[in-house]
């Protein structure tokens, strides 16, 4: 009998374990399935509070519902009829202390036509013309492994990445655009422009793409997230799951390797999947020859504070979801989500709940770091009130600190990536690293990243069998 030892229990070692246990019993394979997890409760950075009014995530909020291994794994564990979806409505961004809609008909602050370009506020007139050598400017050099921030600027205008583009992507992908490359962000939109000559003319061409059940872009569930972690965790059936053991160290013991734990109980396994965060493979490794590599990744951090009030989320801005902050206000925050009116089923009477993001790139964030829970709370009442108008005391509050947990993909991710998989075959053969320090942003790539490792060591397994 042959044992798979997955370390790390959140989206990506669960969505492993699940694919493992379904191929095992496809093909009647004899394998031993361990799942080891350092804290007492699975989930990484999935999971749901819940107070008396309120629902509410100390990590994720939701998952990309068009991600292609999303739809397929909630189908399987049974949970189609648990799910909701976000609500549609304008989101802003914050400047010079007045909100500013992104206009419709743009993808991640890009304009999807002249028209959308044109109901910008955002932008001056001059910003605008300049904008328009998207539609004139051929692409001679640029490639997917270039800076996105190098590509928009060259065809799109300073000014309108500086204003509307840069404040939602590097939100979303978290670094600065000349960091991030086009591989690992759009990298439609280069096909775009040598296709159409045009990023507007290919994103107004392929606009149904993206409107495609737009009001079904993100989906949580009734209860929360942890709805799919506990439900992935209910049916491991046939797999030993270690929780509140932490792993030291991984040694090549013959074929085997000998997985031991911060107790020092030792886990014979034949094959590994590692899907904690870059410094603890690296840690857990020990292989000076890999740390080179490893250092190539970074991370960055990440506070989140919830407040619940107890008056009508109808008091926010009309049709209105959230805002992005430029950091040119008079607002420390660097987001925030006006989570009762994107997601209905968070608030059981429909009082108001947000959600205020802070980041590391913030210029104030050394000093939050070192704030407590009810200094922060502090901040971010004033910014709730510089923005919205809104004042009070909190009905619920809850903080949460991501420190140097949220995986940075810079300019030279990928090829780090390339480089570290191909060191591993040569000195961990069988040792399969994965999750979101490696490969992939959001939940759905992270499922895709587990489903994918464990169909790797199934194909290997029936391939030494025959």
């Amino acid at each position: 009998m042959k044992k798979v030892v997955v370390i790390g229990g959140g989206i990506t070692g669960l969505t492993a374990m699940f694919e493992l246990q379904k191929k095992m019993t496809e093909h009647h394979l004899d394998l031993e399935l361990v799942l080891i997890e350092k804290n007492h409760e699975l989930g990484g950075k999935i999971r749901t509070i819940h107070s008396a009014e309120y629902i509410m995530e100390s990590g994720a909020d939701s998952i990309v519902a068009r991600h292609e291994s999303v739809i397929p794994l909630i189908e399987e564990l049974g949970l189609t009829e648990e799910v909701v979806y976000n609500a549609t409505g304008i989101s802003y961004i914050y400047t010079n202390n007045e909100l500013h809609p992104i206009p419709k008909d743009s993808i991640f602050g890009i304009p999807a036509s002249i028209e959308s370009l044109n109901r910008s506020t955002l932008v001056s007139e001059k910003g605008k013309k300049e904008a328009l050598k998207d539609f004139h400017t051929q692409n001679e050099h640029f490639t997917k492994d270039s800076s996105i921030g190098a590509f928009l600027e060259a065809f799109l205008g300073k000014e309108l990445v500086e204003k509307q583009i840069a404040p939602v992507l590097s939100g979303v992908y978290s670094g600065a655009l000349s960091d991030l490359t086009l591989r690992t962000t759009l990298p439609y939109l280069l096909d775009y422009k040598n296709e159409y000559g045009s990023i507007m003319k290919g994103l107004e061409a392929n606009k149904e793409s993206f409107q495609a059940g737009s009001n079904k872009r993100f989906l949580s569930f009734q209860n929360g997230l942890s709805t799919i972690i506990n439900r992935l965790e209910e049916s491991l059936v046939n797999a030993t799951i270690f929780k509140g053991k932490g792993t030291k160290q991984i040694v090549k013991s013959g074929q085997q390797y000998q997985v031991i734990l911060e107790d020092e109980e030792t886990i014979n396994a034949d094959y590994v999947i590692l899907t904690t965060p870059h410094q603890i493979s690296q840690s857990i490794l020990g292989e000076d020859a890999l740390n080179p590599i490893f250092d190539q990744f970074t991370n960055s951090s990440l506070t989140t504070i919830y407040l619940g009030f107890d008056i009508p989320d109808s008091t926010l801005p009309a049709d209105g979801t959230g805002f992005i902050d430029t950091n040119t206000s008079d607002l420390v925050c660097d987001a925030c989500t006006w989570t009762s009116r994107k997601w209905t089923h968070t608030s059981k009477k429909h009082r108001l709940l947000v959600r205020l993001f802070y980041k590391s790139s913030n210029p104030s964030y050394n000093k939050l770091e070192q704030m407590s829970e009810e200094e922060l709370t502090k901040v971010a009442l004033v910014d709730i009130e510089k923005s919205l108008g809104i004042t009070g005391e909190p009905t619920a509050t809850v903080v949460t600190k991501w420190n140097e947990q949220m995986p940075n993909y810079h300019i030279d991710h990928g090829k780090a990536v390339a480089t570290l998989k191909e060191q591993m075959k040569e000195t961990f053969p069988n040792i399969i690293l994965t999750g979101a320090s490696f490969s992939g942003v959001g939940i759905g790539a992270c499922m895709e990243n587990g489903r994918d490792s464990a169909r790797h060591i199934i194909a290997d397994f029936l391939s030494e069998c025959k």
